[in-house]
């Protein structure tokens, strides 16, 4: 069974269906990045899993448990946890305080000190910027930021919705080092992004979004995979006709 689930998922903005009855599994362990152009409905999708945005109709589950209708805190304590769009750092705080944000539901303090003692490890820039602004940090510093507030919380699920966005090629190519050595220790990803090549590098299974639809999904690793991706992504394919099932 996969770990996590989203079955006929559908989200409204008013009277707008911004996320049209979509089905997405992402399996323990994987990479599935769901791609397509703006509008498509790929953040309303990652907020609603967050239980950021009231789902109309459709269940996630997360390990086999509904997590919809549930509190973001709640949603974290169970083992999910999101990198928004523009990172949503507190550009006033810290770092280090940036940091405990992540942490304020934990009641093991002791374990939240070796944490963050790890995460400086993982993120060495931080260790002589505990004090800094948060806000005086390049693009790629807050990035990383707020990656490791999120693992602050010990996900077992980690999305990320558009981590490279405004990023430089550089800066952007080490965020996405960082997430594959999270995937290679076993932590389990859905990522939204806008570049279908980045994408097909990266994940093990993609999902093309247009129109609150997945129109395509599959590897990206195979050349007709990748042509029919390509086309769904450009929009030369024929509309989907309702859910498509995609992933593990």
């Amino acid at each position: 069974m996969a770990l996590l689930i989203l079955s006929d998922l559908t989200v409204h903005y008013g009277r707008l269906a911004a996320v049209r009855g979509i089905s997405v599994e992402v399996g323990e362990g994987e990479a599935v990045s769901i791609v397509g152009p703006n509008g498509a409905g790929k953040s309303s999708t990652m907020l609603a899993t967050a239980g950021s945005l009231p789902v109309t109709k459709g269940e996630i589950l997360l390990d086999g448990h509904s997590i919809l209708g549930r509190e973001p805190e709640a949603i974290c304590r169970m083992g999910l946890s999101m990198v928004p769009e523009g990172r949503g750092i507190f550009g006033g705080l810290t770092v280090r305080e940036n940091l405990l944000v992540g942490t304020f539901w934990r009641k093991d303090k002791h374990a939240v000190r070796s944490d963050i003692a790890e995460i400086v490890e993982r993120f060495p820039f931080m260790a002589e910027r505990m004090q800094t602004p948060a806000g005086r940090l390049s693009g790629g510093e807050q990035q990383q930021l707020a990656i490791a507030r999120a693992l602050l919380c010990r996900p077992r699920v980690l999305l990320l919705d558009e981590p490279s966005l405004g990023l430089a090629p550089l800066m952007a190519a080490r965020v996405y080092e960082i997430l594959a050595k999270l995937k290679g220790e076993g932590m389990t990803l859905l990522i939204v992004e806008q570049s279908l090549n980045r994408a097909r590098a990266f994940a093990d299974h993609i999902c093309v979004m247009r129109d609150g639809l997945i129109q395509a999904g599959g590897s990206g690793r195979s050349a007709p995979d990748a042509a029919r991706l390509t086309d769904a992504y450009f929009g030369f394919d024929a509309p989907a006709s309702g859910a498509a099932a995609a992933g593990g």
